[in-house]
């Protein structure tokens, strides 16, 4: 984790946009709590998410499935025995690792990343089975009758509820059900602050397509029909590139990864991840999958309920393929945070000048937590008075916050470190001319408006 990060993490806390979950007792590993500050940002992407691929598009459809499932969900899924991680102990100081974050793992993994606290190397058990899930009760009485899990991910309820949103929903092929959830998984390693954490929100959409049965072709057969999944699958890896760009994540900071056939997961064709360039290296931030059929004729022929569609146009009736473009809020949240945060070194622009360093998020002002600040350039000669009301009624359209205390600077200061994109100050001229200064974020640049033209200049300066 190099100074960047540290930093990062050090204004979350400070700022109250991520907290340490049940910290006055010592903290959960891998769990957080997010903030006034880290649940605006957080519903502000999962907002732009939604409207983006649910609210303008004719061709999806949103639903809330359940965290909890019936164990036959993750016994035919494959979860129960195939999400599996390899765990291996040091037998000296006993901390546990993933065997594929350990350099050279091999059945017997000899060196490590990190040395041993109890002195030299790590000396490593050999790689045994370990699978994430964490396992909860149904009932009163825990025992293996009632047994379930905490979901791993979302996508099996939305394949549970194929059939039935289909039919409410009055969609035709190809069409794509949409969902943001939390997920949980047992991590055996939580590190890189909200990188990899156990309990997380995960949002996807899975987009149900023709497959080779559609055109009554063998799947082994080439021909048009046969692509019409790849052709989907780079539809969604645009589109999934573009939201992310969108967001104010800079493009040289993402590229593309496609798995080699011997990692690909046991239900994918084909996977591709959208890597970022993490301060701690390249990692994953989002991914695409062809998971082909798999989903569905598994948990029809586990279930024997019929998940198959009718195309009532050509009277065929066959197991759509499906293209799920996923991400990790968190683990996207993180991204923008890295991509936005700036130590600066001491700004001077003609209105303003800053004497030290000061930390600034460049946030994005569509997902920025507060939009607009408004002060009194001092607590008195009615300036407050005036504050409040414009602080009112810019409220009726945005998240506004209101401040008097300490020096103008340091109002400024404060804001630009949760990403505050526009400051509004009340002065005496104020009083008379009936206008305010605005004053950017990212430029300092300053200018009067009239209060009365404050709603629609914020208009056209926070539309996304």
């Amino acid at each position: 984790m190099d100074n960047t990060l540290d930093n990062l993490v050090s204004l979350c806390k400070r700022r109250g946009f991520v907290i340490p979950s049940s910290e006055i007792y010592g903290g959960l590993n891998g769990i957080y709590d997010f903030g006034s500050y880290g649940v605006e940002l957080k519903n502000n992407i999962k907002k732009l998410w939604w409207q983006r691929f649910v609210q303008e598009r004719e061709d999806i459809v949103g639903m809330e499935s359940a965290i909890l499932m019936s164990r036959q969900v993750w016994q035919a899924s494959g979860h129960e025995k195939e999400f599996i991680d390899q765990l291996v102990e040091c037998k000296k100081c006993h901390m546990r690792f993933r065997s594929d974050e350990i350099a050279n793992s091999k059945v017997k993994v000899q060196n490590s990343k990190e040395g041993c606290p109890q002195g030299g190397e790590h000396e490593f058990t050999e790689p045994k089975k370990f699978n994430p899930m964490f396992k909860t009760y149904v009932g009163p009485v825990e025992d293996e009758k009632n047994m379930t899990y905490l979901r791993p991910e979302t996508a099996q309820g939305i394949f549970v509820d194929f059939s039935q949103i289909l039919t409410t929903s009055r969609q035709k092929i190809p069409f794509g059900i949409a969902q943001i959830g939390k997920s949980f998984r047992n991590e055996i390693n939580t590190k890189d602050f909200l990188f990899r954490i156990r309990e997380f929100e995960i949002a996807e959409i899975e987009y149900f397509v023709p497959s080779p049965e559609a055109s009554g072709q063998a799947p082994s057969i080439s021909s048009e029909q046969v692509e019409e999944d790849e052709k989907y699958f780079k539809k969604w890896v645009e589109e999934w590139q573009k939201f992310i760009l969108d967001l104010g994540i800079k493009k040289e900071n993402l590229k593309l990864y496609q798995h080699p056939k011997e990692t690909l997961a046991h239900y994918s064709k084909k996977t591709i991840d959208i890597m970022y360039n993490f301060p701690f290296g390249w990692k994953e931030l989002a991914g695409i999958a062809n998971r082909a059929d798999f989903d569905l004729k598994t948990h029809q022929s586990k279930s024997g309920k019929d998940l198959s569609y009718f195309d009532q146009e050509t009277g065929k009736k066959f197991t759509p393929y499906v293209i799920e473009p996923t991400i990790g809020i968190e683990r996207l949240m993180l991204a923008v945070l890295i991509d936005a945060f700036e130590e600066s070194k001491p700004r001077t622009t003609t209105t303003e000048v800053t004497h030290e360093k000061e930390i600034i998020l460049h946030l994005n002002p569509a997902i920025a937590p507060v939009k607009i600040a408004v002060f009194p350039l001092i607590k008195k000669d009615k300036l407050p008075e005036l504050a409040k009301l414009i602080y009112k009624e810019l409220q009726k359209n945005w998240l506004v916050e209101y401040d008097e205390t300490g020096s103008i600077g340091r109002r400024y200061r404060r804001q630009d470190e949760i990403g505050t994109p526009y400051c509004v100050t009340v002065d005496h001229d104020s009083l008379k001319q009936k206008d305010v200064t605005v004053r950017d974020r990212d430029t300092m640049e300053q200018e009067r408006i009239k209060i009365d033209q404050l709603p629609d200049y914020f208009r056209e300066k926070l539309i996304r």
